[in-house]
């Protein structure tokens, strides 16, 4: 299905007007792909190493070794949920009141 020219134009100058309000999200949405947060990453690999070291201290019966995997799973959570993006797509954070709660200024 295509566009007529009424169409085209109105979605030619909402594009227009998006990468003049929020130049990064218009650099990401052209890019076409999403960057992780190195601390997603790290978060990531953290939460495996970790889970190694439980299934190595349940074969060697250390419980030292399991629970610094627990530890470090932990660890690795809490690390890849703080480097998600929370908010709107650019990765901004939500406007807050004067006061400190959410919402518009």
């Amino acid at each position: 299905m295509a566009l007529s020219d009424e169409e085209r134009k109105r979605l030619e100058k909402l594009e227009q007007e998006l990468a003049l309000s929020d130049p990064g999200l218009d650099r990401q949405l052209q890019s076409g792909r999403n960057p992780a947060s190195p601390r997603t990453i790290y978060g990531v690999l953290a939460v495996l190493a970790g889970f190694a070291l439980v299934i190595a201290g349940i074969i060697t019966q250390l419980a030292v070794i399991g629970v610094a995997g627990f530890l470090l799973m932990v660890a690795g959570a809490s690390w890849f949920l703080s480097g998600l993006r929370i908010g709107d797509v650019s990765g901004r954070q939500p406007e807050r009141r004067a006061d400190g709660g959410p919402g518009p200024l």
